[in-house]
């Protein structure tokens, strides 16, 4: 009984979800499921904490046509976050990413020579590889000749 009170004044003390503060153990994996979560709700844009790679997984998302517009932005709290418009196809309403997955995950890293990044469905999607010169799809790391590790694909 005692246990339950104390849980209930924890609980009590929140007034928002705002104000509870979540630790997130792998933050690229979190990213990719706000944004697989939002597109099966069907929200048109969804919000995620910031960092220099998910801005840079972002723009590579953008720029490959995956996602409608992004905006880097900040909460009330001067907290940095990333806002983007998620792309719809225009005929049927559904998704244009398909498939969103990790690859390297932060119990076993996955690690690629230039040579061995897989490609995506026969090189209709992409692989996002963190290099010694960035962050670039599998694509750009294969011109360069650079490896690295394996973040993440979509299709």
């Amino acid at each position: 009984m005692v246990l339950f009170q104390e849980l209930q004044k924890q609980v009590g003390k929140f007034r928002k979800m705002s104000d509870i503060k979540v630790k997130v153990t792998d933050p690229i994996a979190d990213y990719l499921t706000r944004l697989r979560n939002a597109q099966r709700a069907g929200h048109t844009v969804v919000t995620i904490p910031s960092s220099k790679m998910k801005k840079k997984i972002t723009e590579i998302l953008y720029d490959q046509g995956y996602i409608l517009k992004y905006k880097f932005d900040t909460t009330d709290k001067g907290l940095p976050i990333i806002r983007i418009a998620i792309k719809y196809d225009p005929k049927d309403g559904s998704p244009v990413i398909k498939k969103l997955g990790r690859i390297s995950k932060l119990g076993l890293r996955k690690y690629a020579k230039a040579t061995e990044i897989p490609r995506i469905i026969n090189g209709l999607g992409i692989a996002i590889v963190s290099t010694s010169k960035g962050v670039m799809t599998d694509k750009e790391a294969r011109r360069l000749n650079v490896g690295g590790e394996l973040i993440c694909y979509v299709y």
